[in-house]
């Protein structure tokens, strides 16, 4: 079948035959039934393992890595194929990307037309029937409904018609087909339980088989072995047989064997392991093994030596009416060959690795295992590496094993056999799948690469094509058929691509739009260009990209652009670094016609100098200010490193020798010339890469020179000596002396280079020193480069100290206050970094302290350890005072100093106290925290100016948290009482703040100092402090008072604006000393008693009465309804302390309301009354829903506890004796809300076994319902606490007739107690109702009512009440 000329790929089935009409199975376990001869697969489960060949099924969790093949380790998810996406082959690609995977067609498909036709003409003309079944060897036989079987060879032609349609007539359709390994022998399997065997070379009948397996039951499967005289078959009843063909003495026989019994779980699919020619004499093959799968579990069982069972795997759950598949196939795995086993059920393909070792011992081991998203119904390998799978929704896809990557997917156009099932519509042999349809026959197979490249170049897709090439020619693609020399390969794939670029390319032209927009057309090129040239560099062919394909696209002008467009990237990255010197000449002209300057620029730099025609290129820069590709041409080209320098510089001289501001672009020539300088002093070619070792010597000393020229080639008049040294210091000194820097840490033992060293600098000082062109700060930077340089331990320069001096004078010139700031830091710099060496200490400090320079003044005062004077340096520096606390703190605790420094330091900080705390006198207050607490007094006595004493003592004494927070100063009494004075006078706002977080006062004084300065609420705040409630009363309501009278005064004088400004203030003032007030009577009143209330409140009432009355006559209306509110406010509060009719009569007793009208006092007393209304109202309320809320409750309760209950049976559960024993006995018996029953003594007996007391304490509980959850019953708090099956238990007496206990007149006790789901309904009753409890606001109100308490209601405190609720007493029964 594999030189089949016309092999294309499709899947079809037969759909007239449905072979798996099997009844529901039990899945349990599979039952083996008993026989006697041979041994049942039972039997063998059960017998011991064979110890010269012991069986180790792996740990199926673990995948073993170190099994697998090479390319099993891919990880490619099922998703990572971008074939199919049309979105991926339609988005814009301007480069090649490597990693996209591209498969193509990977099936070929083709219908056997001649068996096709040979299908349809039996059926016509002998009446054969449509085709149920098919078997592929080296024949192809495809059996019918009416029992026949067609036979045809590897040329579709009909050779054998085995059958007739009497047979058929008596055993039904052929249902399974099987040829043996040399197709000498074919194998018939019936609907109606019939095998026959045929010989194909003679086509004559063998033996016809009919007691093999239970009568009645089609047979699924018939399959030879690798043994010719053993096969096996499978029935529809679910039972496996083997079947031995002997021949003795001419006479041919077939003996039976059940090897598994489809009594209780049935078998859907076997399959034997069939060995390849190659790999017949394969180890394994001696074991003859045998894959059963039923609905539940995979067998594989070996048939010899003898029958044993090698593994079983359960499925994991799947779709019920899913059914299993099984196929294997030898695998090269770790260079050597063994067999999977790939089965399925559902959506998922496992592989088992089925290993024999040396020692005897056979492996089975789990391979990752594939998941797909819908159920399989055909598994076929076609070849060691492939599988292809058809799906529940007709798809059928081809899938990497090792990748698990799924390669290609189809669409099937017929339907497949049976509803889930195609076990006889579909066959494999030697790489190549057939499909049976309904009168066709199709076969798939595997695609050799050509072709596969091919299909994509028919539809053109010349960058998939390329794609899946390159796959090719790295060894990356899957499916591979047709490469065979690994040597040759990538040679003839890449005469392949080479085919496929041009053909691309001349596409590409002819496809072009020829009219419309340029941007079309540059889009268009844009997906091509790019494509061409990452393969021809990617085949290493530029040779072909510049010469053929170029040539090409030379005429179109939009393609030459896009091409010549494309090769930047490429040249930027080192792809590409020589061009041919067209393209060049091209590239040039393109980038400059269209303003490509920057990209033009970054191309020269990366691509080889020989390439380039330097004239053209050097002229094209210049004029385009290109200076980095200027500097790379001539460095490179033509070993010229001076050249480009002396044309910057004439560039950047004259404007600066002139003075004029730089241009922009004059700015970045001269940064690009300080880089460019500093590569070549380092060794390093500008812009990228390194100059030849053998030239970088030679480099740096002409870059040397000609910095150190006295004059410039074309010497000008007015031009200065050393004008390139001169031009870089003006244009940026500080960057071109770290240039210097950086390339003087390279001079080591290099005469020649520290000659150039000592010239540099001899220089730098001729032409900056007594320079009125230069700054101080470039002055200074100079100076700083030098000391740096001079401080080095292998220092070899020599500079005259008079320089340093000479520039100590020109940086501490008193006379010039212009950049102070900038001399100072710029000396500062010099100091740190060792120029200090180089200047007399002492006429320098003379210098700075002339000049100022406090920051100099304190570097020094540092060496000298005068760190007292340092202090003086802070206070007089404005930049810097504020520093000086925590110079100070630091200073004094940290270790370093000694006792004798630090001491200075404190005298010289008391001095200046005062300057401090003026400066700051928070910080000034933590430095004396926690430096200074012993002269606390000292500083105090310092400190002239009140106020600023004020500041002071405010800081310190504030509350302060962390370590500190405990400091203890020292007569720390005396200074809050000061500061207390201080608040009076500079801080009243400040004070009641004071008074409520210190503790540090005397009560007395304090009330003294208050009232000395008229601060009333403070010394209400003391008075209450110290008892004196009715004297801060007094004090608080004097306050009130002048308030109110202010607010009559104002009211008198009118309405102006201003007025009625001033009158709203003074009205949020009443307020406030009215809240202040009534808050102290509320404080106060709890520890008073009647009397003494009304001595608090009637005075606040009168008093807000009076200021009413008052305002009322001056027809101030808004006025007049605030001071109503606040009467009404004071009347509220009165009423939860002073009772109604004590407050009515007191108004009445009023001489203002007495003798007035009632109208006057109506508005009082209706207020008093709402009030009272609202208050008895919500009472009412509140006692009508609690007592509704019990009610209902309580009848609830008792419905559930009165039920009756039903006894489950007639039996005690303890002694299981029915609960009359003995006729004439009348014992107590007890019935549970469970059911259960018991006996009043057993039950007794078993409590007394748990250490229950007494019966009077006795709570029952079910043994039974106690015992199942875990424990036994327990006494009531234990039932209580862990709300087992409870009790709403009966205790009745059993009689042995109905009269009797009524003539007894005995009296039983029926116990009624809740079970746990009454308990648990009580719990959700209470759940309900959260908040206070009703009996605690019922309880509240009847103490209220017992007080004369008339206020509004308040929540009495959580479990003070302790209320139980008790259902009854147990009733008595009259017998």
């Amino acid at each position: 079948m594999s030189e089949s000329p016309d092999a294309r790929s499709l899947l079809s089935a037969s759909s007239q035959l449905n072979l798996m009409e099997i009844d529901a199975i039990d899945d349990k376990e599979f039952d083996i039934p008993q026989v006697d001869t041979p041994p049942t697969l039972e039997s063998i489960l059960n017998e011991l393992e064979d110890e010269e060949e012991p069986f180790v099924l792996e740990d199926t969790c673990v995948l073993n890595t170190d099994n697998m093949d090479a390319h099993s380790c891919d990880t490619s998810s099922l998703a990572s194929s971008d074939s199919g996406d049309p979105a991926h082959l339609k988005r814009k690609r301007r480069t090649v990307d490597l990693n996209a995977t591209v498969h193509g067609s990977v099936l070929r498909h083709s219908l056997l037309k001649g068996i096709s036709a040979q299908i349809v003409s039996a059926a016509d003309k002998v009446d054969a029937g449509l085709p149920t079944a098919i078997t592929v060897a080296g024949v192809i036989v495809v059996g019918t409904s009416h029992g026949l079987a067609l036979v045809f060879d590897t040329n579709q032609a009909l050779r054998l018609c085995l059958g007739t349609k009497a047979t058929g007539a008596e055993f039904g359709a052929v249902s399974a087909l099987s040829v043996n390994h040399d197709c000498s022998r074919l194998l018939c399997g019936f609907a109606k339980g019939q095998i026959t065997m045929w010989d194909l070379a003679s086509g004559k009948l063998l033996r016809t088989i009919t007691d093999a397996h239970p009568p009645g039951t089609a047979v699924l499967h018939v399959k030879f072995t690798d043994d010719p005289t053993l096969a096996v078959c499978n029935d529809s009843g679910g039972s496996v047989f083997e079947l031995a063909f002997r021949r003795v003495m001419g006479m041919r026989s077939c003996d039976s064997r059940c090897l598994f019994s489809g009594s209780k779980g049935e078998v859907c699919c076997i399959e034997p392991l069939r060995a390849p020619p190659d790999f017949r004499d394969h180890p394994i093959t001696h074991y003859s093994l045998l894959a059963m799968a039923s609905l539940t579990k995979i067998l594989v069982i070996g048939l010899k030596p003898s029958l044993k069972v090698w593994m079983t795997f359960p499925y994991s759950k799947s779709d019920p009416s899913s059914v299993p598949q099984l196929a294997w196939q030898f695998v090269p795995v770790q260079k050597t060959v063994n067999p999977i086993l790939a089965f399925c059920k559902g959506d998922t393909v496992h592989f088992l690795l089925v290993k024999k070792e040396d020692t005897g011992t056979i492996h089975v081991i789990k391979q990752k295992q594939l998941q797909l998203s819908c159920d399989i119904i055909s598994l076929s390998w076609i070849n060691s590496r492939t599988l292809v799978l058809v799906d529940s929704h007709e798809k059928l896809q081809v899938v990497d094993r090792p990748s698990q990557e799924v390669l290609e997917t189809l669409d099937l156009e017929q339907a497949l056999v049976g509803e889930k099932a195609c076990y006889q519509s579909v066959s494999s042999y030697a790489g190549q799948i057939v499909y049976l349809g309904t009168k066709s026959a199709h076969i798939m197979a595997l695609r050799n690469w050509r072709e596969r490249i091919d299909c994509l170049l028919k539809q053109e897709h010349f960058v998939e094509a390329l794609s899946l090439a390159w796959s090719f020619h790295e060894g990356t693609a899957k499916a591979v058929v047709g490469l065979g020399d690994p040597m040759k390969k990538k040679g003839v794939v890449g005469d392949k691509m080479v085919e496929i670029l041009f053909q691309f390319a001349e596409h590409a032209l002819k496809k072009c739009p020829e009219q419309g927009k340029i941007q079309v057309m540059e889009q268009h090129f844009h997906d091509v260009v790019p494509v061409l040239v990452d393969y021809c560099l990617l085949l290493k062919r530029a040779d072909l990209m510049f010469n053929q394909l170029y040539d090409r696209l030379v005429e179109n002008s939009v393609a030459k652009g896009v091409f010549l467009e494309a090769l930047e990237s490429y040249i930027v990255a080192d792809r590409l670094g020589h061009l041919t010197t067209p393209i060049m000449r091209d590239l040039l002209a393109h980038y400059h016609s269209n303003g490509m300057m920057d990209s033009l620029e970054r191309c020269i730099v990366h691509l080889d100098v020989t390439s380039l025609d330097i004239q053209q290129v050097v002229q094209v820069c210049w004029e385009n200010q290109l200076y980095d590709a200027m500097l790379y041409v001539f460095n490179s080209g033509m070993n010229d490193y001076i050249t480009p320098m002396e044309k910057l510089f004439a560039v950047i001289g004259p404007p600066l020798r002139e003075g004029r501001g730089l241009t922009d672009e004059e700015v970045v020539m001269g940064n690009k010339l300080l880089v460019y300088i500093s590569c070549c002093l380092a060794g390093r070619a500008y812009p990228l890469g390194d100059i030849p070792e053998d030239l970088v010597v030679q480099v740096k000393n002409q870059v040397f020179e000609f910095l150190i020229r006295r004059h410039s080639a074309d010497l000008l008049e007015e031009e200065e000596l050393f004008p390139f040294i001169r031009t870089l210091l003006h244009f940026d000194t500080r960057e071109f002396l770290n240039v210097l820097a950086m390339t003087f840490e390279d001079f080591k033992n290099d005469k020649q280079a520290l000659e150039y060293q000592q010239r540099v600098v001899d220089i730098l000082l001729q032409v900056m020193v007594d320079n009125p062109d230069f700054t101080p700060s470039q002055v200074g930077g100079l100076f700083t480069f030098l000391a740096r340089q001079l401080a080095k331990p292998d220092n070899t320069l020599f500079v005259n100290r008079k320089l340093f001096d000479q520039v100590l004078e020109f940086l501490c010139c008193p006379d010039d206050d212009s950049r102070h700031t900038e001399r100072q830091q710029v000396l500062l710099e010099l100091l740190q970094v060792g120029g200090v060496v180089q200047f007399n200490e002492e006429r320098l400090l003379t210098l700075a302290e002339k000049a100022n320079f406090y920051q100099i003044c304190e570097f020094l005062y540092e060496k000298q350890h005068l760190y007292d004077r340092i202090i003086d340096c802070y206070l007089r520096d404005p930049l810097r005072k504020g520093e000086i606390f925590s110079y100070i703190h630091n200073l004094l605790s940290m270790p370093g100093y000694s006792a004798e420094e630090k001491q200075t330091v404190k005298v010289k900080v008391l001095q200046h106290i005062q300057e401090l705390v003026t400066l700051d006198p928070s910080k000034s207050a933590d430095l004396v925290l926690f430096n200074f607490t012993e002269e606390v007094q000292q500083i105090i006595s310092e400190l002239q100016d009140d106020q600023l004493l004020f500041r002071f003592l405010s800081c310190l004494l504030e509350p302060r948290e962390g370590h500190i927070s405990g400091t203890m100063l020292p007569r720390q009494r005396d200074l809050h009482e000061l500061l207390l004075d201080l608040l009076c006078r500079f801080g009243p706002q400040q004070l009641l703040g004071f008074l409520q977080t210190s503790q540090h006062y005397r009560l007395e004084e304090a009330i003294q100092t208050t009232q000395k300065y008229h601060h009333n609420e403070a010394t209400a705040y003391l008075l209450e402090m110290k008892g004196d409630v009715h004297g801060a009363f007094a004090v608080l309501l004097e306050t009130l008072k002048e308030k109110l009278s202010v607010l009559t005064a104002e009211s008198e004088r009118g309405d102006d604006r201003g007025e009625q400004r001033d009158r709203e203030h003074t009205l949020s003032r009443v307020k406030g000393s009215l809240n202040d007030i009534i808050e102290l009577c509320h404080r106060s009143s709890d520890n008073l008693d009647q009397q003494q209330r009304e001595v608090l409140w009637f005075p606040l009432l009168e008093t807000m009465m009076a200021s009413q009355k008052l305002v009322k006559g001056l027809n101030d209306e808004h006025t007049f309804e605030v001071l109503k509110e606040l009467t009404m406010k004071v009347l509220n509060c009165m009423s939860s302390f002073i009772p109604l009719p004590a407050i009515i009569q007191r108004i009445l007793q009023d001489p203002v309301y007495g003798r007035g009208k009632l109208a006057e006092i109506q508005g009082l007393i209706l207020g008093m009354l709402d009030t009272f209304n609202y208050e008895q109202t919500l009472l009412e309320t509140t006692t009508s829903l609690l007592n509704h809320d019990l009610h209902w409750s309580l009848a609830h309760l008792r419905a559930a506890v009165t039920r009756g209950l039903h006894p489950r049976q007639d039996h005690c559960n303890i002694c299981l004796q029915q609960y009359k024993r003995r006729q004439d006995s009348a014992e107590e018996i007890i019935v549970f809300s469970c059911g259960h029953l018991y006996h009043y003594q057993c039950l007794q007996q078993k409590a007394c076994g748990g250490g229950v007391p007494s019966e009077l304490n006795q709570r029952w509980s079910c043994y039974k319902c106690s015992s199942s959850q875990g424990g036994r019953g327990g006494t009531a708090t234990e039932l209580k606490r862990g709300r087992t099956t409870s009790l709403a238990q009966t205790r009745v007496t059993s009689v042995h007739h109905d009269g009797g206990a009524e003539a007894n007149g005995k009296k039983v006790y029926v116990e009624a107690m809740l079970d746990s789901q009454q308990e648990q309904s009580w719990d959700q009753l209470r759940s309900m109702y959260r908040g206070p409890s009703r009996l605690s606001i019922l309880a509240e109100l009847s103490q209220c009512q017992s007080n004369e308490k008339t206020g509004l209601l308040m929540p009495a405190q959580p479990g003070t009440e302790s209320f139980q609720l008790k259902l009854s007493p147990p009733p008595l029964i009259e017998e």
